[in-house]
């Protein structure tokens, strides 16, 4: 990216929307200056400028909750910036993953649609690490390996009868089984959605 065609502000300043790379969840907002980005390019790590402290801030430098670039994206007007990172992390000063964490339509928290297979995947996570009674994932996780596996190809079998009879509502159901209980076999297997999303990225052409 030519870093010429950025339009700072009278500041000197541009905003910075940082994003997850694997979950597209935004983690944040915040400014950089010309020095920041040939930083963040140097460096490979997401660099803002503090406008409190009025100096170079590199995110996770003091918490190690860095933040690796993988692309820097600039909006159509050229006054605008996003980080794509993979975080190393939480991105927030209070512990939670992204400073977007509250709403002000309404009380009740709810992920966002394209991350609920991470959500799942860290609520598996949580309950093969904890056990917790009168939980499903739970007593799959009882069950063993065998059951898990066992249990993925029932739900596959069930996809292809529901696409063999071309009925989009059971299409739906057990295509969202499956998906349930792979990412469950997934964590069993300590296999991380990354690397299945990785790989994806990989033979993209």
């Amino acid at each position: 990216m030519n870093i010429d065609i950025l339009k700072f502000g009278e500041d000197g300043l541009i905003p910075v929307i940082t994003q997850s790379y694997y979950s597209g969840k935004i983690l944040m907002q915040a400014y950089a200056n010309r020095e920041a980005i040939e930083e963040t390019i140097k460096s490979g790590y997401a660099t803002y400028y503090s406008r409190s402290r009025k100096s170079l801030w590199k995110k996770g430098e003091t918490s190690g909750n860095l933040q690796r670039v993988v692309d820097i994206k600039v909006d159509c007007d050229e006054d605008s910036l996003i980080y794509t990172v993979i975080e190393e992390g939480p991105a927030c000063h209070t512990g939670q993953p992204t400073c977007f964490y509250r709403s002000i339509l309404t009380t009740q928290a709810k992920p966002d649609s394209f991350e609920i297979l991470h959500i799942l995947y860290s609520l598996a996570t949580e309950r093969k690490n904890n056990m917790p009674e009168s939980s499903y994932i739970t007593s799959l996780f009882k069950k063993g390996s065998d059951k898990i596996v066992q249990k993925v190809g029932e739900e596959a079998v069930e996809v292809v009868i529901a696409l063999k009879n071309r009925n989009k509502e059971e299409i739906v159901m057990e295509s969202a089984d499956m998906l349930f209980h792979l990412v469950v076999a997934l964590v069993d297997s300590g296999v991380e959605l990354a690397q299945i999303q990785q790989e994806l990225l990989n033979r993209y052409k």
